[in-house]
């Protein structure tokens, strides 16, 4: 893969803007931007916040090339003051956001950026499509991973996917999220994930019969043995001849065969008529893996029939979340610094949901206390204080709906990224995002983790923070 400078990775008009704020004296005030999202894909009750990693790197490395100027140049309408301030740039501004694999829902910031105007508007882009995209590919790995009921499933879709980086970072979202594994080979390279694979069907099509494809197969590689039965036919010829092929090269050297694959058909009805076979044939502990467009849905269905597989391979519906395949994150001004002094900034629409929670915020996530499940998240202003004896929650649109709640514990999700510039965030490994990951899903109720109709988990809103919003929207008004 090809180094690209990413510096340039931005909307055009973040470049004109950024010229602006220069002209004017704009340059250098202190701004705060949130990343949130307005609502979980497939209409389910979480999503998993993803990509974090790789937007650190890019902060870590941007600046501006001499190429880079040379092109703004040419289009004529940059400042040379501008453009050589750019040639110097570098982010020296304050990053919060949720650790990788947290769950998360819709209006809370999961990303806080505080830095001069034209720092923070200049990433905007490249951290909103990079937080977009691995959130949306977790969201729907983590569904498809639970459907499986605690069977493997492995991610086959990088020829499926939106180009080599979205298979690449797809796959290690799909391992942050569950996953046991990928096809994609650069992702094991990069990030340490397990690579997996057998053979494709040209692989029985270049020998002269399927046994012998079979037989060579098992010769090359006599301690991963994995056939894919369906070139011909699954029942009549690929299952008799994996068998005799496990008999032939497998049994006389000792070893013993890891399993079969089938890719199209009735999974179910095969699956069933395959465990029967290889049964009878003494091969009890070789395993069944299925693929062919599968999803959560499909998966869940198999399971009901008493599908008998034991693994799943997930291409095009989980690569590229066909689904539903946006994650609407954005990235909005939420406040600004004047004379030391934070002032709210607030997006007023007719859609309600498109009205941005102004301020400078915390987000906390309370869980109760004995079973340490997840209550609810609570955005509260950045100097306000949660008392973990009492504390009562609103909805924050039916202000009626009140609950008191006693004796529970507090998080605050939101931790220190960068501080002047600074990376201060100890970087997991994929491993430690992967378990921090489980055990956070653990947290939510079952309720919560339906894919149909799921519980509404509730975001709240600090009263503090409410008055403040309100108090905007009113005066917008006049």
């Amino acid at each position: 893969m090809n180094k690209i400078n990413d510096a340039l990775m931005c909307d055009f008009y973040e470049f004109t803007m950024s010229n602006g704020y220069f002209k004017f004296g704009l340059k250098d005030r202190i701004c705060y931007f949130d990343v949130f999202f307005r609502s979980v894909p497939d209409g389910g009750g979480f999503a998993l916040a993803c990509g974090l990693e790789q937007v650190i790197k890019y902060i870590q490395e941007l600046h501006f090339s001499k190429d880079d100027i040379e092109y703004l140049r040419k289009k004529k309408i940059f400042s040379e003051e501008f453009l050589a301030y750019l040639l110097s740039f570098k982010f020296s501004g304050d990053i919060w956001a949720v650790p990788e694999g947290t769950p998360i829902f819709p209006n809370e910031p999961i990303m806080t950026v505080r830095a001069k105007a034209i720092e923070a508007q200049l990433i905007e882009t490249f951290v909103l499509t990079t937080l977009n995209h691995q959130s949306l590919i977790a969201t729907k790995a983590s569904r498809i991973v639970r459907a499986a009921n605690g069977r493997a499933v492995f991610e086959f879709g990088a020829r499926r996917a939106h180009g080599p980086m979205a298979a690449t970072l797809g796959a290690r979202a799909a391992y942050i999220a569950g996953a046991s594994g990928s096809s994609c080979t650069l992702t094991d390279y990069l990030f340490k994930t397990q690579a997996v694979g057998t053979m494709g069907h040209s692989w029985i099509q270049m020998f002269p019969d399927e046994l012998t494809a079979f037989k060579r197969y098992c010769e090359l590689y006599p301690d991963g043995a994995l056939l894919l039965v369906d070139t011909y036919n699954v029942l009549q010829s690929g299952i008799p001849n994996a068998i005799r092929a496990f008999n032939e090269v497998l049994i006389p050297l000792g070893k013993r065969p890891k399993g079969i694959r089938l890719d199209s058909g009735d999974i179910a009805y095969q699956s069933k008529k395959a465990r029967i076979m290889l049964d009878e044939a003494g091969y009890s502990d070789c395993k069944i893996f299925a693929s062919n467009s599968l999803d959560e849905y499909l998966i869940r269905d198999l399971i009901f029939q008493g599908a008998k597989v034991d693994y799943f391979g997930v291409g095009e519906r989980l690569i590229t979340a066909k689904s539903n395949p946006v994650f609407d994150g954005v990235y909005k001004l939420v406040a600004i610094e004047d004379n030391k002094q934070i002032i709210p900034k607030i997006k007023i629409s007719e859609n309600i949901s498109k009205i941005t929670n102004p301020h400078y915020k915390k987000l906390y996530r309370l869980y109760d206390k004995e079973n340490h499940k997840a209550i609810a998240d609570l955005i509260t202003v950045y100097d306000e204080i949660v008392p973990t004896d009492e504390y009562e929650l609103f909805d924050p649109v039916a202000v009626w709906k009140r609950k008191t709640i006693n004796h529970f514990e507090k998080r605050e999700l939101l931790v220190p990224i960068f501080i002047n510039g600074k990376l201060v965030y100890p970087l997991p490994d994929i491993e430690e995002i992967r378990a921090y990951c489980q055990a956070e899903l653990e947290t939510l109720w079952d309720e919560v983790k339906r894919f149909e109709n799921p519980h509404n988990y509730y975001v709240d809103l600090s009263q503090k923070l409410w008055d403040i919003k309100n108090t905007m929207i009113e005066q917008a008004k006049r």
